[in-house]
């Protein structure tokens, strides 16, 4: 088990957010859905054009006008593309060096083929991951179906996959399954989805006996000004595909506040024999944000993570302490200081500049 700890913050430390997510703090805040912002129904990926252009005009502290300089998503009436990269310089206090980290790389597009219907595609040129399928919004309250190969729909989608409640679980930036995801909206308040599909990770999984499936429930009521968000999620998969496959089993809640420019996101998950059999884990993630001026955000985020809930003193925490600016359109700075608690203690602190450019 110890050396399945070590293994686990060193790859905490190397794989760092790298995937466009949306940030479900601005759903929360602004009281609207993931799908308002993106063509993927559940969120991340490519923006649609009201996404893009709140990116581009009201995200950043300056943006571009139209005026002085025109641009668009589109390269025809159907057609949108996007991009996603990420760059980083890390100083490592476990391994006592600096070094520039180069996380992700992606291109992003969208085809669509009617009013309901969207082909989404991605490609991530430095990780050589791939997402594709395709969107039909034909079901009643504008529900849809989704088919190809994604990331399936569990507790709130960070775009920082080292979040305990992300990377501690199986859904770390390589996680991708082949599959059908269902979902219905009822108006603004209430977003329900299940998925089924085969674990793409682990290259000896067989549907027929190794079948994977996610549910998850939303509730986004609106009290005047305050937005809320509650909801659960559970997923079932079998890991290995041999004579010790194992059968995990992963459910938890999660909570999110917004009120004016201040917004609390938290989740909470458990897992039965996610490590080996027998073993129950638990995780948590709170975040608290607040917009200190446009385009500049202060972001704190506790994390914890205990490996065997049968084990004293295996648990992990961490505070992350940090600002996300935006001084231009589609241009990101976010510096970030990473402490880690555990018993004993342990040098192994972190800071993180990350680079961010998108479109």
């Amino acid at each position: 088990m110890k050396k399945q700890i070590l293994s686990f913050v060193f790859a905490v430390l190397l794989l760092t957010a790298f995937d466009s997510f949306a940030l479900p703090r601005f759903a929360v805040t602004l009281g609207n859905r993931c799908s308002d912002c993106h063509y993927n129904p559940s969120g991340g990926l490519i923006r649609n054009l009201d996404g893009w252009n709140w990116g581009k005009n009201t995200l950043s502290l300056l943006s571009t006008r139209d005026k002085d300089f025109i641009m668009s998503p589109r390269i025809s009436d159907n057609i949108s593309i996007g991009l996603d990269y990420r760059t980083q310089y890390i100083y490592s206090q476990s391994i006592k060096r600096t070094y520039f980290q180069n996380m992700t790389a992606a291109l992003h597009t969208n085809f669509a083929l009617s009013k309901q219907i969207n082909l989404i595609g991605k490609y991530d040129f430095v990780n050589q991951l791939w997402e594709g399928y395709g969107v039909a919004s034909i079901l009643p309250g504008g529900g849809y179906i989704k088919a190809g190969v994604f990331t399936p729909n569990y507790g709130i989608r960070l775009d920082d996959h080292t979040a305990y409640t992300r990377q501690g679980l199986i859904f770390n930036p390589f996680y991708r399954e082949a599959g059908v995801e269902v979902g219905f909206f009822a108006d603004k308040w209430l977003y329900a989805s299940a998925s089924a599909g085969s674990n793409l990770s682990d290259y000896s999984s067989n549907y027929s006996k190794d079948p994977t499936y996610t549910a998850r429930l939303e509730i986004t009521p609106q009290i005047g000004e305050v937005g809320l968000m509650f909801g659960g999620s559970f997923a079932a998969v079998k890991l290995g595909g041999t004579s010790d496959t194992l059968n995990t089993n992963m459910y938890g809640g999660f909570f999110g506040f917004g009120y004016d420019e201040f917004s609390l996101l938290a989740e909470y998950d458990m897992s039965n024999d996610l490590l080996s059999p027998g073993v129950k884990s638990n995780m948590i993630m709170i975040e608290a944000a607040y917009g200190v001026l446009t385009g500049f955000d202060a972001v704190v985020r506790y994390d914890r993570i205990d490996y065997n809930a049968d084990i004293d003193k295996d648990e992990i925490s961490r505070l992350i302490f940090g600002f996300e600016f935006h001084p231009y359109s589609f241009i990101e700075v976010r510096p970030q200081y990473r402490l880690v608690l555990e018993d004993p203690s342990v040098d192994n602190d972190s800071f993180v500049l990350q680079f961010h450019f998108w479109y």
